[in-house]
Parts: C-alpha cells; sequence; structure tokens
C-alpha cells in the first residue's frame, strides 16, 4: 500500500481555482497490469466529465498496459475474498496479480493564482500494486476568474494551454504550460 500524489504545474493568467469538481468526473488511466479499459460511453457526452488520463505499472511485474482508462469517485468495485472495496479493481494480464487504487476524495485540491508556475499536488490515490506512471489532463476543469470569480468551466487542456475572456474584467484568462509529476506521499 502506497500513497501516490498527483501534482500540477502551469502559469495561471487571470484565473485562480483550478479544479476537478463532481463524484463523476473521470480520471483517465492507462494501466500496464490491466485486463483492458472501460471506455466511456458514447451516449455520454464528453463535456459532463473531467477527464485526466493515466498510465499505470503493476508493482509486482512492471506490465503497463497501452490502453487509458478512467477513475472515477462514484465507482467502487469489490476487492478479492470480500475485502472491501476500490475505485478500481484489475487483474494484471501478465502476472495475474490482483492490483487496487483508490481516489482519495479528501485529498482534491484547487490549483491557485498563488500557486502559479509551481508544482502543487491537487488529488492522492491509494495504490495496492498499481503505480502511475503518466498522465494527461482531458476536458472538464473548471476555473474562476482571479478578480471577478467569474466561473469558466469545461475548460480542456489536452493541449496543454487554454485561453479565454473575462468580460467582467474584460481581460484575457488563461492556463499555460501545464505539466505534472508524481510524487510518494
Amino acid at each position: 500500500l502506497q500513497r501516490i500524489g498527483l501534482q500540477l504545474r502551469a502559469t495561471l493568467e487571470n484565473i485562480t481555482r483550478l479544479r476537478a469538481e463532481g463524484q463523476d468526473f473521470r480520471w483517465y488511466l492507462k494501466v500496464r497490469s490491466g485486463a483492458g479499459g472501460t471506455e466511456p460511453s458514447s451516449a455520454t457526452p464528453a463535456h459532463v466529465f473531467l477527464v485526466c488520463v493515466f498510465q499505470l505499472k503493476c508493482g509486482n511485474c512492471g506490465e503497463v498496459s497501452e490502453k487509458w482508462q478512467y477513475l472515477r469517485l462514484m465507482d467502487s468495485a469489490p476487492l478479492k475474498g470480500g475485502r472491501g472495496s476500490a475505485t478500481m479493481v484489475q487483474k494484471c494480464k501478465l502476472c495475474s496479480r490482483e492490483n487496487s487504487i483508490d481516489i482519495l476524495s479528501q485529498t482534491i485540491k484547487p490549483y491557485n493564482a498563488e500557486d502559479s508556475e509551481k508544482f502543487k499536488t491537487i488529488v492522492e490515490f491509494e495504490c495496492r500494486g498499481l503505480e502511475p506512471v503518466d498522465f494527461q489532463p482531458q476536458a472538464g476543469f473548471a476555473a474562476e476568474g482571479a478578480e471577478s470569480g467569474t466561473p469558466f468551466n469545461d475548460i480542456n487542456l489536452l493541449e496543454k494551454d487554454w485561453n479565454d475572456y473575462d468580460e467582467k474584467t474584460k481581460e484575457s484568462v488563461g492556463i499555460y504550460e501545464v505539466t505534472h509529476k508524481f510524487v510518494k506521499c
């Protein structure tokens, strides 16, 4: 069992409280040890969910799946032997070990204006046999104007940059040079 934090760094322009909200946002994962991924339903509009892409590896054999998968706070799968549940439970294709990962909801934090250009942990995961090795933010982030509080929803960070215009302050707003790293907590 280990806790892994996802740290984000970005340059914020006239924006604050960049965050993931709701039980249904998706943290997309790429899992080496997995038995395939769950793809988003075509009936579900992509803008409804926060989409974050990860790549995971099996802590036992080091296998990394080529498929991206996602985690949502609202999901729960039983652990083998009735030992509880986790956000995602998966059997490694290579070594057959059952691995799991949980989103620790109480650790989800916004990335604020004062965090600009610094790494900050925005979420932690409890990992049993899995280790995240890559992450890709996608659609569904939310933020607000630093001075005006104007809400900006459905922010897509796939290109690592986003910009818009705040009508209240008559200023451009933006999120630029999004990068990440994982840290042990």
